[in-house]
């Protein structure tokens, strides 16, 4: 369950606070200048630098910083600035693992003369006075990131106060930029010049364009085309503070309220470089259960158990494929977390009900806040008291009210509040056999503002009403700096002050931690909590759907893109907001399907299902308030979802070997089209359309009325994953029109891939054990080509996703065709597990071939002579072309469909044929 916050802020405008956006007219900062620098014994740079002369504006300067200056990795370089006198705010190390700066005094140094320190990949360059930096490509010299300062430049030198950091970088005018989130972005995935980017976590509605969202991710990816050749690179500055970041096209400016200056650059060269360099560094995606692949039925309103049994006969009867049905908040009682409401959803029925599906091989997942009612009667609460777990405010839990009515905020940075934690997701298991977790309204969410007390002869909630209108007794907070800053982040794109409806950021955490500085990882650290609680029952690989996130929470979870509006401008909008995502680390994100809110229409319905069968995580979720939107409440809708979605479920194992690639190496799984096509300019704007992959592509009717929609295609042969007759081939990069009816959604698969696919079925469960068919493709026409193709297996119940275990097996499939042959052949690592699973190919199609002529040949590993091929049949079918001209040249291209077969996907195997010469 959500906020109804975006019902009172519709038409919330974006102002644009002056000293926010645009320079001051009056300088913030003279700059510093390096006093000393000398190398560490552990190979780092280290110097000291000095301010430049007074200056007061947002506070005084600190005199004295410490610079610390290493290369960690080959292509990782840590550019770390902090008080050289007192220890500052730093994102925690122990809920971030990472290498600490090394704590050395200047005796033990070596004194260094030069203005360049290099590595493998970047040199860093200095300039003593005023002091500034170059990160340089160390290939071609290529200036990456640029502190330096001019007249002319519309930002200051470097600044350093308590509570305000400033610090910028020019850029080149053709630089694409991409992240800086979460927030809701009109303009597509490339960041836009003069768009405001906040990063404060934020329960605001996505329906907001260009605000500060419930996440907060300081890093973006520069994309950069040098003659035709593409690099990407990567920075970071991890910082939890409040920040508003100024993009102008050709300079980017960090204003931050806090913290220290602590800068990653990942040297890439490739997009999917980054991402594994940016992942190895904050932690890589969490192991994700084959089941959450499946597709999620949500509502909040679902008001007994009766209703939810319902839904999930009604999916059955339309056969809609369905995996996973949810709980909003209707199943507890008063709101409270772990607790259930006996009347509408009795634990004998409820039990018998989980019983009944989970041995569908479905799953259930429940909502939990992190507000804990303030109640004498209820178990949690008291527990927590008992454990001293709760945020204070003046050495008391602070009171804040979310739906329960009052309530205190657990302190996750404090390791009893884990503990307890992780005891009441036990006791709530044992009561209620939940299949993972989903936690909202944890950036953290407040229905008030300031120090409140609960009302003397006032009921609150009063149980009429809204639920989220404040109804405690509340003063403002304006005392203290931590609740009035200096400086202003554009937060809620508003004048409001910063603690708005949210925890005071005056108040205290663990260790005398300020939420002025860890409200941001609030979302973060209880993912990491809950993460811990789920690992502890039964051994299994948790599931967790989180709202707020940060820097590394997709090392723990899964993400949902907030509360959307059943329009075609958010059926847009999900795609560049699911990319940034993948580009964050968190690849298993979705939007909801239909919009949160208020009423789709039939037509939106259908398009959203069909593109919302191909978000890595595919869920439909609606509002209370909202008229029921399950997929078989329209005819025509479940027309569409029976198509999508039974495509989806066929590529199951395709997103799952995704989902494995994405945890070993971070790449996404939804990703831009310019990921595969880096060196095409054309492309890097493009966020109608997007890749599964390296070779899958989706592009979705995202406008009413449309039966066509035009497409890019980058060159090269593209099939239609629908009909694998149909093929489109492009010389360049070009735009086609392509049929898009009502019922149908463009996905088409690239040249030179193997794609494993399955036929599908009404649960992951039993599609996961249906015969498998390769997909391979060749360009059009092509008398040599290769193809390639992977595949990952296995049992999703272990709480890691690795090879090694006897539990899982990893099959790479190749093809080539030339001198006449085709040849189709796969290397298994760790047969065990596919073996013992019974799983066979049963079919290999081929595209784009010339013809086929004698018989087919296959020889299976183990196997004594030649497999028996006596049910084998081999069909051909020409290709057919998106219009004349296209086909001209290619007519006598086929496809090819080697059916029967027999082949246990655990063993190695080669198969062959000739093919038709004309």
């Amino acid at each position: 369950m959500v906020s109804l916050r975006p019902f009172i802020y519709l038409t919330v405008v974006v102002l644009i606070i002056s000293s926010c956006i645009s320079a001051s007219l009056v300088p913030i900062g003279n700059g510093y200048h390096l006093v000393s620098v000398a190398k560490t014994t552990d190979g780092a740079l280290i110097g000291q630098l000095k301010v430049n002369g007074k200056n007061d504006v947002y506070g005084p300067d600190i005199p004295l910083l410490q610079l610390y200056v290493k290369h960690e990795t080959n292509d990782r370089l840590r550019v770390h600035i902090t008080d050289a006198k007192q220890q500052r705010w730093e994102v925690p190390y122990n809920l971030l693992p990472r290498q600490q700066p090394t704590p050395t005094t200047f005796s033990k140094q070596t004194k260094i003369q030069t203005t360049e320190f290099a590595g493998n990949e970047f040199v860093f360059t200095y300039i003593s006075n005023p002091f500034s930096f170059s990160i340089k490509r160390k290939s071609n010299g290529e200036i990456l990131f640029n502190t330096m300062t001019e007249k002319s430049s519309p930002y200051s030198s470097l600044v350093f106060k308590d509570q305000y950091l400033e610090i910028s970088t020019s850029l080149p005018q053709d630089a694409s930029l991409y992240g800086l989130g979460e927030n809701t972005q009109p303009h597509g995935i490339k960041l836009h010049p003069n768009d405001p980017y906040t990063l404060w976590t934020t329960d605001q509605s996505a329906i907001n364009l260009n605000m500060d969202l419930y996440g907060s991710h300081p890093v973006y990816m520069d994309l950069r085309n040098v003659g035709g050749e593409a690099k990407a690179h990567g920075v970071l500055l991890l910082n939890s503070n409040g920040m508003d970041v100024v993009y102008r096209g050709t300079s980017l400016t960090y204003k931050v309220i806090g913290g220290v200056f602590d800068f990653y650059f990942f040297s890439g060269p490739s997009p999917l470089d980054v991402v594994d360099q940016y992942t190895q560094l904050i932690g890589r995606p969490a192991p994700m259960p084959y089941w959450s692949l499946g597709f999620h039925q949500c509502r909040w309103g679902y008001h007994n158990l009766s209703v939810v049994e319902d839904v999930v006969e009604n999916y059955k009867k339309a056969e809609i494929p369905l995996d996973v049905i949810w709980n909003d908040d209707d199943h507890m009682d008063g709101h409270k977390d772990f607790t259930l409401n006996q009347k509408n959803y009795p634990r004998p029925k409820l039990i018998n009900f989980l019983d009944k599906i989970h041995a569908r091989g479905m799953k259930y997942i429940v909502i939990i806040d992190p507000g804990i009612g303030v109640n004498s009667t209820y178990g949690t609460y008291q527990r927590g008291l008992a454990n001293d777990v709760f945020i204070k405010y003046e050495g008391k839990p602070y009171l804040a009210q979310v739906w329960p009515g009052p309530v205190n905020f657990p302190d996750f940075l404090n390791p009893k509040t884990v503990s307890w934690w992780a005891d009441e997701i036990q006791r709530f298991h044992e009561l209620v056999p939940v299949d993972g977790l989903w936690i909202d309204m944890n950036e953290a969410s407040n229905f008030c503002s300031g120090l409140c007390t609960i009302p003397k002869g006032k009921q609150c909630p009063s149980g009429t009403g809204p639920g989220w209108i404040c109804c405690l007794d509340c003063k403002n907070i304006t005392k203290t700096k931590w609740d009035e800053p200096p400086y202003k982040i554009n937060a809620s794109g508003t004048p409001v002050p910063i603690g708005y409806k949210t925890i005071a950021t005056s108040a205290v955490h663990y260790n005398g931690v300020r939420e002025y500085d860890a409200h941001s990882i609030y979302g973060f650290s209880q993912t990491i909590a809950t993460h811990k609680g789920l690992q502890g029952l039964q051994g299994k690989r948790p599931f967790i759907l989180t709202r707020s996130t940060f820097v590394g929470s997709g090392h723990y979870s899964a993400h949902w893109t907030g509360d959307n509006k059943g329009t075609w401008d958010d059926l847009k909008y999900s795609i560049s907001t699911m990319l940034n995502f993948g580009i964050f680390g968190i690849p298993m994100v979705g939007s909801d399907i239909c919009g949160f809110y208020p009423a789709p229409t039939e037509e939106l319905c259908n398009r959203w299902i069909e593109l919302g069968a191909f978000y890595p995580f595919s869920r439909d979720h609606a509002n209370y308030y909202s008229p029921r939107q399950e997929l078989y409440q329209w005819k025509s809708v479940a027309k569409s979802a029976k198509n999508a979605l039974g495509m989806r479920y066929k590529l199951l194992p395709y997103l799952y070997t995704l989902s494995y690639e994405a945890h070993i190496t971070g790449a996404p799984i939804a990703r831009p089209v310019f990921f595969s096509f880096p060196n095409i300019t054309k492309l890097y704007s493009l966020s109608t359309q997007f890749l599964l992959g390296s070779s899958l592509m989706v592009s979705p009717v995202l406008d009413k009325h449309q039966t066509k929609i035009s497409v890019m295609f980058p060159p090269g042969t593209w099939y239609n994953l629908f009909d694998m007759s149909r093929a489109i081939v492009a010389k360049e990069t070009e735009s086609f029109s392509v049929d898009a009816p009502l019922h149908v959604i463009n996905v088409h698969l690239y040249q030179n891939t193997i794609l494993p696919m399955q036929r599908g079925g009404l649960i992951s469960k039993e599609a996961r054990t249906t015969p498998f068919t390769l997909i391979v493709t060749f360009p059009m026409g092509a008398t040599n080509g290769e193809a390639k193709g992977k595949l990952y297996l296995d049992n999703d119940e272990l709480p890691e996703m690795k090879l090694g275990t006897g539990q899982s097996s990893y099959i790479e499939f190749s093809a080539n065709v030339a001198n006449g042959v085709m040849k189709v052949w796969s290397d298994v690592v760790e047969s065990k597990f596919a073996l013992e699973k019974g799983l066979i190919i049963e079919k290999v199609t081929v595209l784009g071939l010339s013809g086929v002529h004698g018989g087919v040949a296959v020889e299976v590993e183990d196997n004594v002579g030649s497999l028996d091929l006596s049910n084998v049949e081999m069909v051909e079918s020409d290709h057919m072309f998106l219009n004349e001209l296209q086909g001209k040249g290619n007519k006598k291209s086929k496809m090819v469909e080697v059916k029967g077969l027999q082949i246990p996907i655990g063993k190695k195997f080669v198969m062959s044929w000739k093919m038709g010469l004309n």
